[in-house]
């Protein structure tokens, strides 16, 4: 199948210099593209200079994350898309069995390698670990990270299994699956746009697969570290943006009350730990969010499948019951 690996870059020459050599030395069967968002450093001259087999595709601007990749991507001509993160280490044959389940399971439309942490090989990495999960109430945890706990990969996902949203750190989707879907919503800029999509994706019946025989390293936070309030801006507001177009309609006003309530808690955790600029970020967030619903309940589509969730509340099986690991979370029920 045809693969292209496409990188979104924006003023990035330092982690392109350090990983696009695995990137091309690994990817043989693969085209091989920098979608580049504008960028105002000597990041396109390098890879132009160093890698002349490398395409460059050039956005207009700085389109952020969701926008940036659907721009670039309808220039590029594929039949999977392999979006991965500029910070990403890649190993040796990592696209061959994602290319192989593509092949050998026609339904299935996004999968996630295995992504363990750059600086802590052993580990998995906060953003996707081992495929991502979600709760009744919009909260994202992972196979290998719950909240702020990383497990040590110790082979305990080492398997093929279904999964609710793939990381998009290191995104493999059918180009296909992509456009059906309209791409991500470019309304959320940047974070959890990847979960919103496989939540479309899930809606319409597609499956969304991890799968452990592909190997990568993640940096992590290498455009907005995880402590930056930013960050935390966007996922509570891009959290809320989602679930008003993917739950259920009689889901809709129970969920979102008690979202008020577990988001008001993590706003006063924040404020008793002195971090203001936080919990102004979640108010921020719930008022743009509310600004935003009118616009965002029209992309709603016909059918919104109830079960998208398998824990009723992440957050009280972690923070009352003190379930730290994935494994542990079913044993509890």
């Amino acid at each position: 199948m045809k693969i292209a690996v496409v990188i979104l870059n924006w003023n990035g020459k330092k982690l392109l210099e350090q990983f696009l050599p695995a990137i091309v030395k690994y990817s043989p069967q693969a085209d091989i593209y920098v979608a580049d968002n504008a960028s105002t450093d000597t990041s396109i001259s390098f890879v132009k200079a160093n890698f002349p087999t490398i395409k460059i595709v050039q956005n207009e601007r700085n389109f952020g994350f969701a926008q940036g990749y659907n721009e670039a991507l309808k220039h590029i001509d594929s039949q999977i898309y392999a979006l991965v993160n500029s910070d990403i280490e890649v190993t040796e044959n990592w696209l061959k069995p994602i290319v192989e389940t593509f092949e050998k399971e026609p339904k299935t439309a996004i999968i996630q390698p295995k992504i363990l942490d750059y600086n802590r090989k052993e580990y998995f990495e906060y953003a996707g670990a081992a495929g991502g999960f979600m709760d009744k109430y919009g909260y994202m945890f992972c196979r290998g990270r719950i909240f702020e706990t990383l497990e040590k990969d110790s082979g305990q996902y080492d398997d093929n299994c279904e999964i609710f949203w793939a990381s998009g750190a290191c995104f493999f989707i059918r180009s296909s699956i992509y456009k059906e879907l309209n791409g991500f919503d470019a309304d959320f800029f940047a974070h959890q746009e990847e979960i919103d999509l496989c939540w479309r994706a899930f809606n319409k019946g597609h499956v969304i697969k991890y799968n452990s025989k592909s190997v990568v390293y993640h940096v992590g936070g290498a455009t907005l570290q995880q402590g930056n309030p930013m960050k935390t801006f966007l996922n509570f507001r891009n959290s809320l943006l989602m679930m008003v177009k993917n739950l259920p309609k009689n889901l809709l006003v129970p969920v979102f009350f008690m979202r008020l309530i577990l988001d008001g808690i993590a706003g006063m955790q924040f404020l008793l730990q002195g971090k203001f600029k936080h919990f102004w970020a979640i108010l921020r967030a719930h008022f743009a969010f509310y600004r935003l619903i009118p616009q965002n309940y029209r992309k709603r589509e016909n059918f919104q499948s109830a079960k998208y969730y398998k824990v009723k509340s992440i957050v009280y099986l972690y923070f009352l019951k003190k379930i730290k690991v994935f494994t542990k979370i079913f044993d509890s029920k």
